[in-house]
């Protein structure tokens, strides 16, 4: 099986050599300052013409002399390259790749508040764990109309929202069960902390007649905290070693909110699912362009292989089906599992279309010239499954078409969430006896949009 670890300066190093550079000593090109936009651009240029998956197909730069952000805008290959990326700062990069931001600790879709009306509403999504928010008490399924006194309106709400990143007040409602309506709160004022977040957001375990249903919300791929423990992949063992041992042989993924992360956490929880797989199981093949792929053999076709885990539960899964709850904001490296799983399970999907990310990034950052603060999110590579399927540019569609906002929001977790309940009522073969008042309104957003993570599939096992 191919394996290949390479540090990206090496790489760049080994390709500077073969594509013939000269000494520095005698190039005649007069010295350019290092906290310029033509160092920052020459960088850029200098990596894209080596690891961009669609090399061939970079466009005509435009003045090195230009602002960076659209110099390497000006070279990415529209529209097939819908997530290449570049980003001011690259430790800010690194850090919101591993959970890590300046935040308040609320996700939120926007909707209209009506078909007559202009005014723009959000809906709390969830709240992350040991937040102002969560400490404020606000809930998943609130309603906020304002931020700082300004109502949200079609026409102002993502200048006002801009206003979260630093303390605010929210003006909110929430839903009274006894009343069945929402009911206004008083003003709470958040201010942003530095929040490590946690991807695992719950798990838990449901027993249904015979039924014994592992249930696991997921909500981006990230080892550890940025503190090179992996203490994410070892929590998450630790959460598979416990549906073993409770013996369930059902399971749910959620992977709704999941926008991607790095693959090798990806890598983790796919061998904790798939049955009958080991360390000799292909779980992946990545492709890179034919630069690296002719000059770099370990970098040609390469095969990524499942890990051995003691709590694999593959085996004891009924139907040998793993459920997975989507969005249009399962991208990436949860698309990357549902794709390497397929060859060895059914995976069942209950949700809506998925982003349909099939194609991989690495973060560079200018390790030579540290006047140089841009990090790189470029694509350099494309996944594909132990068949070599790659057929989901379009996303994955689902078994069940399901919206989680066609109903007002419940916990994340009770059994008569939408998308979870229909996960229930497709194991059990028992639908759920209660009415539920359906909901018509149209997403405007989501705070989940503009995070970093979101669309991405970083790999950290090649090119290191």
């Amino acid at each position: 099986m191919k394996t290949a670890i390479i540090s990206k300066t090496s790489l760049l190093l080994c390709l500077i050599i073969l594509l013939g550079s000269c000494d520095k000593k005698d190039d005649p090109t007069p010295r350019i300052a290092p906290d310029s936009n033509e160092a920052a651009n020459n960088w850029i240029l200098a990596l894209m013409n080596e690891v961009y998956y669609w090399r061939d197909d970079i466009r005509t730069p435009i003045a090195a002399s230009s602002d960076p952000t659209q110099y390497f805008n000006s070279l990415l290959n529209k529209p097939t390259d819908r997530f290449s990326a570049i980003f001011p700062d690259y430790q800010e990069l690194l850090n919101s790749l591993s959970g890590v931001s300046l935040d308040a600790g609320y996700e939120f879709t926007l909707f209209r508040a009506s078909e007559s009306s202009n005014d723009v509403v959000g809906e709390i999504t969830y709240i992350k764990k040991n937040s102002p928010a969560a400490s404020a008490g606000l809930v998943r399924g609130d309603v906020f109309t304002a931020i700082n006194g300004t109502t949200l309106t079609e026409d102002n709400y993502q200048d006002v929202l801009g206003q979260t990143q630093e303390a605010h007040t929210i003006s909110y409602l929430s839903y009274n069960e006894g009343l069945e309506g929402y009911q206004a709160q008083e003003d709470i004022s958040l201010t942003p902390i530095e929040l490590q977040e946690n991807p695992i957001y719950l798990d838990t375990v449901y027993t249904i007649g015979s039924q014994k249903i592992g249930y696991l919300v997921y909500n981006f791929f990230a080892p550890d905290p940025g503190n090179s423990s992996n203490s994410y992949d070892l929590e998450l063992d630790q959460i598979f070693a416990s549906f073993k041992s409770q013996n369930i042989n059902n399971l749910i993924i959620d992977f709704r909110y999941n926008g991607g992360g790095y693959v090798g956490s990806a890598i983790n929880l796919a061998s904790l699912i798939a049955p009958g797989v080991s360390s000799s199981s292909v779980f992946s093949i990545t492709k890179y362009n034919e630069l690296l792929s002719s000059n770099f053999p370990e970098l040609k076709d390469v095969e990524t292989a499942f890990l051995n885990k003691s709590q694999n539960l593959g085996a004891t899964l009924d139907g040998n089906t793993v459920y997975v709850l989507t969005s249009r904001r399962t991208a990436s490296a949860s698309e990357l599992i549902i794709n390497g799983l397929k060859p060895y399970m059914e995976v069942f999907m209950i949700g809506d279309i998925t982003t349909g990310k099939n194609v991989g990034s690495v973060t560079f950052g200018d390790e030579e010239n540290p006047k140089n603060r841009y990090g790189l999110l470029p694509i350099v590579s494309q996944s594909f499954n132990s068949l070599d399927e790659s057929d989901y540019s379009n996303g994955f569609t689902p078994n069940i078409p399901a919206l989680e906002y066609e109903e007002r929001l419940r916990p994340l977790g009770d059994v008569n969430e939408v998308l979870l309940r229909k996960a229930l009522e497709q194991i059990t073969g028992t639908p759920s006896s209660t009415r539920f008042n359906k909901l018509d309104r149209v997403e405007q957003g989501s705070s989940l949009d503009s995070k970093i993570r979101n669309g991405r599939m970083i790999e950290n096992n090649i090119l290191k």
